[in-house]
């Protein structure tokens, strides 16, 4: 089976055999012996290339899940205290990774020499299986899915600007009055520019100023720019420092809910056991990831 997953996913025999570190001939007889005992034949072969056959392709998902299960099994039976080693990826939002996670990742790596993890910080939804992630840090509602998912908190959404516009400009007291201020918009977190807060008031505003990253509104609005909505751990440490401040806190819409997510099935491997628990225990002690509503 392992050698069927190697070629079929390599679409090429030599391909597979370098994957296995085996010899294409070996290759070559061993899924020919599978096909023989099976009688079906599960991969096209041309001069250009190798295809799996429509019976190839169920017996593959067949085959990844009992191989997944079995090394599950190889994980439970070496016992709760394994050493992790290989290689493990993790994918969070940009500036909630940068913050929150490298530093995790940090930790984990110091204590288990073992491993290797490479990290994609992204400001979109990832699937995990289809982009080959372990561990994800997701924040808003979680869509019905087989994923693992535990809590590690909430985060509130978040108006906010520099005291000294607020002092040139006024302070907001109703969404509506936002018509007549300067507004600054971060494309990854409102690509609408729709507002909604409480009592199912909607604002559709119009930004003076668009940037493509949370770290570019910061810098706009503490330079005075105007107004953005970012979210609460975002900008806590202005505001906890003055440097900016919250508005319209009592219109804030409900907090979003973040968890950290996984694929595993009952038997984690070591290696995502380990890291899981390690972030998860980190993310539960920050306190601007554990705040609550305003309302």
């Amino acid at each position: 089976m392992t050698v069927f997953v190697a070629v079929a996913e390599e679409e090429s025999f030599a391909a597979g055999a370098r994957r296995l570190g085996m010899s294409p001939p070996a290759v070559t007889r061993a899924i020919s012996a599978l096909e023989d005992r099976l009688g079906v034949k599960l991969l096209d072969r041309t001069t250009r290339y190798v295809r799996v056959t429509d019976a190839g392709s169920r017996y593959l998902d067949d085959c990844r899940r009992i191989i997944h299960e079995t090394d599950e099994a190889d994980e439970a039976a070496a016992g709760i205290n394994a050493e992790p080693r290989g290689h493990l990826a993790v994918t969070a939002p940009v500036l909630f990774g940068r913050m929150f996670v490298v530093p995790g990742i940090v930790e984990y790596l110091q204590r288990y020499p073992e491993m290797e993890v490479s990290a994609a910080f992204l400001d979109r939804v990832v699937n995990l299986l289809e982009e080959g992630f372990d561990v994800g840090i997701r924040i808003g509602e979680l869509p019905d899915s087989s994923m693992r998912a535990i809590s590690v908190g909430q985060v509130r959404r978040v108006l906010c600007a520099s005291p000294s516009y607020l002092k040139e400009k006024g302070m907001p007291l109703s969404p509506p009055e936002l018509f007549n201020h300067k507004i600054v918009a971060a494309s990854a977190v409102s690509p609408v520019v729709e507002w909604k807060f409480t009592q199912g008031i909607t604002v559709r505003v119009k930004p003076r100023l668009t940037v493509t990253s949370n770290d570019a509104a910061i810098e706009a609005v503490l330079g005075g720019m105007g107004i953005t909505r970012l979210l609460s751990y975002q900008i806590a440490a202005y505001v906890d420092s003055s440097q900016l401040q919250a508005i319209l806190t009592d219109f804030e819409p409900p907090s979003l809910p973040i968890h950290v997510i996984h694929r595993e099935g009952r038997y984690a491997s070591a290696k995502v056991r380990t890291f899981v628990d390690l972030i998860v225990a980190r993310l539960r002690s920050v306190q601007a990831l554990n705040q609550h509503d305003q309302s």
